[in-house]
């Protein structure tokens, strides 16, 4: 049994207790439990032919221990939980993703070009931190990218840029939402990511983060002159440095 649905039977158990203590030092409800429980017992018990009467038992029994048992706050959080985790593992095990439409799903797609080179000294952008951003809708030389976002998918594209011969800088702080980075062959790289939640992918390597950080490198990260360095800081999201 793996660890989920061990902790939902754990938690499932501990509540169940709960709930027989919050009944069991409920004299009133003790007593109207054992009355619907002693009613289902007599009809069950009865081997002769059951007569309405008896219908009637059964069912006035099964109301009461139902209200009974809904009476104790234990039980309704047993409801509650079994809900939500088969509910969850329902979507999971579907593959239905809930979040598709929602809004720091919005994609952003950051296309990175050339011109010849001018002075970037005392340049000023501004940062949006929703909804979609496109940089480099005109042509214009490498220069290192610095981003801030509270939410929204990211696509940093590296294909329409000539990396030059020295460490290049990514640096992307984010709150919720997907992280690409489409690397061309040919460039080493670095990866510098923390997640609270999230899976990252690197070199086909995949792994998942819980509160964590992990740094990874490129094989010809050493040998290579033309390096490129990410830094990325996520809340909850998956980051991927693919290539192109």
């Amino acid at each position: 049994m793996n660890n989920p649905w061990r902790l939902f039977l754990v938690g499932e158990a501990l509540l169940f207790l709960l709930a027989l203590w919050q009944i069991m030092s409920n004299p009133p409800l003790l007593i109207l439990l054992f009355f619907g429980i002693f009613n289902i017992a007599l009809v069950i018990r009865k081997k002769k032919r059951r007569t309405h009467f008896n219908n009637f038992q059964l069912v006035l029994g099964g109301v009461i221990v139902f209200i009974g048992l809904l009476s104790s706050s234990a039980m309704w959080m047993m409801l509650v939980l079994a809900v939500v985790f088969i509910g969850l593992k329902g979507v999971e095990l579907s593959g239905i993703d809930l979040t598709k439409n929602t809004f720091w799903r919005k994609k952003q797609m950051i296309m990175v070009n050339t011109k010849d080179a001018e002075s970037h000294s005392g340049e000023r952008k501004k940062h949006h931190w929703f909804g979609n951003e496109r940089i480099g809708n005109q042509a214009y030389e490498w220069d290192d990218i610095n981003l801030d976002l509270v939410s929204g998918d990211t696509i940093v594209d590296l294909g329409n840029t000539l990396l030059p011969k020295e460490d290049s800088v990514i640096i992307i702080r984010k709150g919720i939402g997907r992280t690409r980075i489409l690397v061309p062959l040919g460039i080493a790289v670095s990866l510098d990511h923390s997640a609270l939640l999230g899976n990252v992918l690197f070199e086909g390597e995949e792994q998942m983060l819980k509160n964590e950080q992990v740094k990874m490198y490129s094989n010809d990260y050493d040998e290579n002159p033309r390096r490129l360095k990410i830094i990325t800081n996520t809340l909850l999201g998956d980051v991927e440095v693919i290539r192109i």
